[in-house]
């Protein structure tokens, strides 16, 4: 479809281009310097010891619970509203994802209340989510993990740049984990980050990330090694020399980017106070400085939701859900504790959640459009 305002779109030029194209000349597609390159910009950026780059984010997720040792007969405490490879990872490992509630209709993130409720003897990491680029808790979730001698990750997917404390998302716990999906904050097409500070979890990252071997293909290119060893079960989570060129050119588009993200955000929140007061937004209470990946909308209780996206479809503006809560899937429904605490919160906004576009190239224009036609479509539904 064409739509006259999209959910997002790419916020590329003719540097990315050029990036792939010299890539291509050079020869050398898998692997290699420029990844490095893209590894250590990204980790000065974010003020990380290290940085390890990979082909996805669900990548990403996997290696952080391998590092981190989980395995079968652990317990792992994530949010249900997030996307299903937060879980995934969890047991990718042979772990046990347990679902805490979120905060508040106003503020989407897993809830320290909850997360206390949700520990047992079994549990040995907390997984979050920095859900549409705003902070988790994390004074209080680093306490408590303390407290419990638990693992912090956090999927830092949609948080690229995001701040809290002046600390960038991402830092705070043992390892975090970024997506460079296509419709992310900086995007490689496909492609993922991990950062940590401690040495011998990167060491251990560096060495499955590609099959468990000692040296890669760039290092006997070099002129480094001459063979290798296998020291352990690894995978094949390599990212190409392509997708590191678009990186590195887009790492260095992401604070303009975020900037405009934060200007449009300010913008909808302006104008739906105007003309939409019925619908709730969240986020509106200041904590850290946020990546704003996405501007979520909960509609009024009992509103149809798919008729409000249908009316909005009707004028050209695409919209999405995020996201079906996890535990409502089919395979993790069936597999849920019955000792799970119960998620009222995530179940309330999750039925109600709608997200609006939201895109640096948007214009004030399309922002203004996307609330007039939310005014009309709300009008439309109280006179039928």
């Amino acid at each position: 479809m064409d739509w006259r305002v999209p959910l997002a779109d790419l916020n590329f030029g003719p540097e990315e281009e050029e990036a792939v194209l010299q890539v291509v000349r050079s020869g050398w597609l898998s692997m290699g310097g420029v990844t490095r390159q893209f590894e250590q910009a990204f980790a000065e950026t974010v003020g990380a010891k290290h940085a390890l780059a990979v082909t996805n984010g669900t990548a990403a997720l996997h290696l952080a619970c391998l590092a981190a040792g989980l395995g079968p007969g652990d317990e792992v405490i994530l949010p249900s509203l997030t996307f299903v490879a937060t879980a995934n990872a969890v047991r990718y490992t042979g772990a046990t994802p347990v679902f805490a509630d979120v905060e508040s209709t106003g503020w989407l993130t897993i809830s320290p209340a909850s997360i206390k409720e949700c520990i047992t003897e079994k549990t040995r990491a907390i997984m979050l989510m920095h859900y549409a680029g705003y902070a988790c808790d994390m004074p209080a979730i680093m306490q408590l993990a303390r407290s419990h001698s638990l693992i912090v990750l956090e999927d830092a997917a949609h948080a690229a740049g995001a701040l809290l404390d002046g600390r960038r998302l991402g830092t705070w716990g043992r390892l975090g984990c970024y997506s460079f999906f296509s419709n992310k904050n900086m995007t490689t097409g496909e492609g993922g980050m991990l950062v940590t500070n401690e040495d011998a979890l990167y060491e251990h990252l560096r060495i499955i990330r590609s099959h468990g071997m000692t040296t890669l293909t760039w290092d006997r290119h070099q002129g480094h090694a001459w063979s290798y060893d296998v020291v352990d079960l690894g995978y094949n989570y390599r990212i190409d020399e392509m997708r590191s060129a678009l990186g590195l050119v887009q790492l260095g588009r992401l604070p303009e980017a975020n900037r405009r993200r934060k200007q449009l955000t300010e913008l909808y929140r302006e104008l739906l106070g105007q003309r939409a007061p019925e619908l709730q937004i969240p986020f509106r209470v200041s904590r850290g400085e946020s990546g704003y990946h996405i501007f979520p909308v909960l509609l009024p209780p009992g509103r149809d939701r798919i008729a409000f996206m249908d009316g909005l479809k009707a004028y050209g503006i695409q919209t999405s859900i995020h996201y079906p809560p996890v535990h409502q899937f089919r395979i993790y429904a069936a597999n849920r504790q019955e000792a799970g605490v119960p998620l009222t919160i995530t179940e309330e906004v999750a039925s109600r959640e709608v997200t609006l576009p939201l895109y640096p190239g948007m214009s004030d224009e399309q922002a203004a459009w996307v609330v007039e036609a939310i005014e009309k479509v709300l009008h439309d539904e109280k006179t039928r």
